[in-house]
């Protein structure tokens, strides 16, 4: 099965997920627009307020127009360029967070090997209200496992390359974060490779998100979340200045 995005699928992706939030704004920017009838608005405080409202409701979408829709992030090019081996003795896995967008794309970029899906998704613990959303129109690819994030049912040395493509900021305590690297690094053979794709914690994404960048993780506590999981080579590459990739080994 190839997996087919829609026109504008990442914009409408983000509209449906986060539409607690544009809701929200369009309520305020509704509301301090009626207000200047009532309360003496100094006029460029008043517009100040107004466009900032615009700016943080519409940068996000049009930056993941770009990011998603436009940058060809979806094409895989960057994991194409990895060169990972493939073939059928290898085992890969994808994890995800019960959102999965990636599983069809990374088996058709690697046929010849395994590939298993888990979804660490906890309903207690993930209770962001965007993934409960994406959980109700992701994609289930072919026997997908339920997993805990302390845990991957694999044995030791058992996995050559493992995917986190938009997931794992879903676990909030750094220390769960921790241990499930772990467990990544545990079920990795010597020579494999854990392939993070994540927004980070940074400037640009402050830019493009607001005060929604805070979703994400900066660079710092991702390096020290993999270290303190034995990871020893942390490499990043950057795909546009919103997205990083981490390849660790």
């Amino acid at each position: 099965m190839e997996l087919k995005r829609r026109k504008f699928q990442g914009v409408l992706n983000i509209l449906s997920f986060n539409r607690h939030f544009y809701v929200f704004g369009l309520v305020v920017v509704t509301f301090i627009i009626g207000s200047q009838y009532i309360l003496n608005w100094n006029k460029e405080l008043f517009w100040l307020v107004i466009w900032g409202f615009i700016y943080g409701l519409a940068m996000p979408l049009i930056v993941s127009a770009y990011v998603y829709d436009f940058s060809g992030f979806y094409n895989f090019v960057w994991l194409k360029r990895m060169n990972l081996d493939d073939s059928a003795k290898n085992l890969n896995l994808n994890i995800n967070a019960g959102f999965d967008e990636t599983s069809y794309i990374i088996r058709n970029i690697l046929p010849h090997s395994k590939l298993q899906v888990y979804d660490f998704y906890n309903a207690k613990q993930h209770t962001e209200a965007a993934i409960i959303r994406a959980r109700k129109v992701s994609l289930v690819y072919p026997n997908t496992q339920q997993i805990n994030s302390s845990s991957i049912p694999l044995k030791d040395n058992s996995v050559d390359n493992i995917f986190l493509v938009s997931a794992i900021h879903e676990i909030r305590k750094q220390e769960e974060k921790i241990q499930f690297l772990k467990e990544c690094r545990r079920v990795c053979k010597p020579n494999g490779n854990v392939i993070m794709v994540e927004h980070l914690r940074d400037f640009p994404n402050f830019l493009a998100f607001t005060i929604g960048f805070t979703h994400f993780f900066s660079k710092a506590t991702w390096e020290m979340a993999f270290k303190e999981a034995g990871f020893e080579s942390i490499n990043e590459s950057k795909f546009t200045p919103f997205m990083s990739i981490f390849n660790c080994s």
